[in-house]
């Protein structure tokens, strides 16, 4: 019988600017002048569930004009050096060495960068050169959730061989100072920048990671993603995300939990992407998910924002080691929905 693989340790990292959400409203209220409708639409801002975000930059560097290039090369200076601290920290909280992870899981949507960003990284850490590298690219917030899917199939299917999931993105370096969409707005209001490490493999430790699943919803292209302009990647963002978690994405988030013999209703612990406080909401009355799962959620929200794919492992590491345990072998999942639309998920046994 397969031994399951395991979430042996995560841990995070994040730039070093630290702005309150007073702040960023103060510069988005400058940047988006002009656009109809804004000082209603600056509410927003107070109705995120976020007190401050970290960012890749001061904020006075945002009020500048900034090409893709100056930017993307920010975001792989910055990114690599996030990622190279966040899996320093994961390596030591599972007592493991650089040469002991056989396989690195790398997840972005914020930049680019060719070779991909694992490879830099391995040779920093001192990873074995004959390391195993899956890039993923484009699952945006959702990334985590299959990032770690992904990580734990490879430590499944290589018995012996610890696996390194690196989650980055640095959301702040999209800004595209020339739009003045609601979308851009809201996406100001919300995201920010940060770095999860994890390591699986078998062994001690908890949870243990059942499977995952993966739910797309048809003909939804336009809820989330990215359009690119000259100026970079332009945000897409529907209001409608919400409503899609009360409505059309609960019977697939089910129906992917039935495959394991499970419903909503057997879930003891949700490990939940917070993707604003309106969408953590919608988890509640959508799901019946419970209020200690969702106290998680939103105090990652509340003290880093919406940091896209890395986001669900911050709230895994507070679960981890910040909040007492979960019982002993009590079923749990892992969930984030991103552009495809579609909502990947990771069940776990605690």
């Amino acid at each position: 019988m397969n031994v399951q693989a395991r979430v042996l340790s995560v841990a995070t990292a994040h730039p070093p600017y630290q702005v309150s959400q007073p702040e960023a409203r103060a510069l988005a209220e400058v940047l988006f002048e002009g656009m109809a409708g804004l000082e209603r639409l600056l509410n927003i801002f107070e109705n995120t569930g976020i007190e401050s975000r970290y960012l890749s930059a001061p904020l006075d560097w945002f009020a500048a004009p900034h090409s893709f290039s100056e930017k993307n090369q920010r975001w792989f200076n910055t990114a690599l050096e996030l990622c190279e601290q966040a899996s320093r920290k994961a390596l030591g909280r599972a007592g493991l060495e650089p040469q002991q992870i056989g396989a690195v899981v790398l997840v972005t949507s914020t930049g680019l960068a060719t070779p991909s960003l694992e490879a830099y990284l391995a040779q920093r850490l001192g990873l074995p050169l004959s390391v195993l590298r899956l890039p993923l690219w484009g699952l945006g917030c959702a990334g985590g959730a299959a990032g770690l899917a992904r990580a734990a199939e490879l430590a499944q299917q290589h018995p012996g061989r610890y696996v390194l999931l690196v989650a980055v993105e640095l959301c702040s370096l999209t800004f595209v100072r020339g739009d003045k969409s609601k979308s851009n707005l809201v996406a100001t209001s919300l995201f920010a920048d940060g770095v999860a490490a994890a390591v699986l493999g078998q062994g001690s430790g908890s949870p243990a990671v059942r499977g995952g699943f993966s739910r797309l919803l048809p003909d939804s292209y336009e809820v989330m993603g990215w359009d690119l302009g000259l100026e970079g990647l332009q945000v897409r963002f529907a209001q409608s995300i919400p409503a899609l978690v009360e409505g059309a994405l609960g019977p697939l988030i089910q129906d992917g939990l039935a495959e394991y013999g499970l419903s909503s209703r057997d879930i003891e612990t949700w490990t939940l992407h917070p993707g604003g406080a309106k969408v953590l909401a919608a988890y509640r009355s959508g799901l019946g998910v419970d209020e200690k799962s969702l106290e998680a959620a939103f105090c990652v929200l509340k003290k880093y924002g919406n940091m896209s794919s890395p986001t669900v492992l911050f709230v895994l590491e507070r679960q981890m080691y910040q909040l007492e345990q979960p019982a002993p072998g009590s079923p749990g999942v892992l969930l984030a929905l991103g552009p495809g639309f579609a909502a990947e998920g990771v069940v776990l046994q605690w």
